[in-house]
């Protein structure tokens, strides 16, 4: 049926993939000029350092800083596929561990399903996939025949898991039912593609719960909701606001959706961090997932009642988030409790003129300090590469976010102690070496701490309140997100995003050329909501509504 996105025809599959390739092409080409800016008669990537300003370039910078401290490498073979490296999978490692063990108290199991999904299935569920659609990746050929049935590649796995989630589901005894899955997911993005922000594909998890009551499942939603906050602001120093989404930007096909939504301060762009989501009984009406009622009313036969079903996610869209929020002109700044390595030790003072018993003695000594650190449980280093000046080393180091610097000379040496050189904040000084196991650990975490405090304070700061529309746009072009009276109508958001869209000539570089003139969309509905909105007289802000205002609703450009 031609007119079913989940069954293409031969010409419509021809026509996307051409179309796919020269947006492949395309995207290709805009990322490989972004990422290679000429330095001097050179190409970037032929210089060791960084050469892109994040404040005067922030969408090469990006480019350049994840590439060069090795976070990824570009997939020559297909455009818009990227490479983790292992300083990425550190991360997203550290993070599944963390996670892993905050939804084992919930009683979350694990779980892997097939990643192909089948037409077939798809049609159950149109409202939900007609937003995948254009992004789905269709597998139509085995070997040299075509398939009979062309098969997708998941954007996301209701179609997949729930049938059996009906067949596995008996009775309220066996509620809840709560699995989750660490994969990788496929969507064909049209637009350009960003390491970690837009990828086509991605890692992630994706759980997937069903509950007897509509009150079970929304207590599990805002306790996953907190575990994604506790993800950004306690391993990856980032602040976020909790919140609901607005129906226009909901989980299509769900019931409500809850988000944690970050801030990117180089361009004042919102960014959704992670979704908790109320299916509501939608899916387990399609997939007929149903139990028989265990408290019918008195005098009635009991009947059946269909389950409550939650679904959450977040990806390695974070590490991306990480890296533009803490990065700066000498590269990356990783927060230390992701970081593969938390402590570089350099030796300095080393020299022709060093005996080679004086030098292997002073790094037998460094040895000394890593197994020291190590014991109380920090990730520590040394580099002795020969051929490396203490300073290049230096730069080396930074460029790839390490946390703690320590330098280690005779002069130290004589005075037991070693010096530092924080990587966030530049500060330095001497710690003596009896002293490493505690002050170590404690540096580690003032930095962890301070990262956060100098996030958080600038998104506070960008978080404007605003009852005057004529001052949204120049607050948005000041790079803050905005919150407002909204009365939360589809029709409404619309209307505002266009009357946000404007011809700015600021930019924040190549890249982000059209950010300026980009109108504004929901972000989500703030939690924590400001005073100021009287029920029955305040007004929606946009000023072709009219309307009653409903809540503060925080607006933004974004990704």
């Amino acid at each position: 049926m031609a007119d079913n996105p989940a069954e293409p025809s031969k010409s419509a599959l021809k026509k996307a993939e051409k179309q796919a390739k020269q947006a492949a092409e395309k995207a290709a080409k805009a990322a490989k000029q972004a990422a290679l800016p000429l330095v001097g008669g050179k190409k970037a990537d032929d210089i060791i350092g960084m050469t892109v300003s994040k404040a005067d370039n922030f969408s090469a910078w990006y480019q350049e800083v994840v590439l060069k401290a090795e976070m990824v490498e570009y997939y020559n073979e297909i455009s818009g596929f990227f490479i983790l490296r292992p300083a990425s999978m550190f991360v997203w490692n550290t993070i599944r561990k963390w996670f892993q063990e905050q939804i084992e108290t919930l009683d979350v199991e694990e779980a892997s399903f097939p990643s192909l999904l089948s037409s077939k299935s798809l049609e159950k569920e149109k409202e939900h996939v007609e937003g995948f659609a254009p992004e789905l990746a269709w597998v139509t050929k085995a070997g040299d025949k075509d398939l009979e049935n062309p098969v997708a590649l998941r954007p996301t796995s209701e179609a997949i898991m729930y049938p059996y989630y009906s067949k596995w589901i008996r009775s309220h005894r066996d509620l809840p039912l709560r699995l989750n899955q660490w994969n990788s997911v496929v969507r064909w993005e049209s637009k350009q593609t960003t390491p970690f922000l837009r990828a086509r594909e991605f890692l992630w998890q994706e759980g997937h719960t069903a509950h007897l009551t509509e009150e079970l499942a929304g207590e599990e939603v805002l306790q996953i909701l907190e575990f994604y906050a506790g993800v950004y602001e306690q391993l990856l120093a980032v602040p976020v606001v909790r919140g609901r989404k607005t129906e226009k930007e909901k989980f299509a096909g769900g019931y409500y959706t809850t988000t944690v939504e970050g801030y990117i301060p180089s361009n004042g762009r919102g960014v959704q961090g992670g979704t908790s989501h109320c299916l509501g009984q939608n899916f387990s009406k399609m997939y007929d997932v149903k139990v028989e009622d265990p408290t019918p009313k008195e005098g009635e036969k009991a009947g059946h009642i269909h389950v409550w079903q939650n679904s959450w996610g977040l990806s390695t869209r974070v590490i991306g988030v990480m890296v533009m929020i803490h990065g700066d002109d000498k590269g990356l700044v990783l927060p230390p409790r992701v970081s593969k390595l938390q402590v570089i030790m350099v030796p300095v003072g080393i020299n022709k003129s060093t005996s080679k018993e004086d030098k292997e003695k002073h790094y037998d000594e460094m040895q000394t300090f890593k197994n020291t650190l190590k014991k109380v449980g920090v990730r520590a280093d040394y580099d002795t590469r020969d051929g490396y000046t203490p300073a290049w080393k230096f730069n080396d180091w930074e460029l790839k976010g390490v946390p703690l610097r320590l330098e280690y000379g005779p002069k130290d040496a004589a005075k037991s102690v070693v010096s530092f050189a924080r990587r966030d904040t530049g500060e330095k000084g001497t710690i003596e070496i009896a002293s490493l196991t505690t002050e170590i650990p404690a540096l580690l975490e003032k930095i962890q701490s301070d990262m956060y405090n100098k996030a958080e304070a600038s998104f506070r700061s960008h978080r404007i309140n605003i009852t005057n529309w004529d001052e949204v746009v120049p607050a948005l072009d000041a790079r803050n997100v905005v919150l407002i009276p909204h009365c939360l109508a589809e029709k409404c958001e619309d209307k505002i995003k266009d009357l946000t869209t404007g011809n700015q000539e600021e930019a924040a570089g190549p890249a982000d050329a059209k950010a300026p003139s980009m109108g504004m969309k929901s972000l989500c509905i703030p939690f924590e909501q400001p005073e100021g909105i009287e029920k029955g007289t305040t007004k929606c802000l946009n000023p072709e509504c009219g309307a009653l205002a409903e809540k503060w609703c925080m607006f933004g450009r974004s990704y």
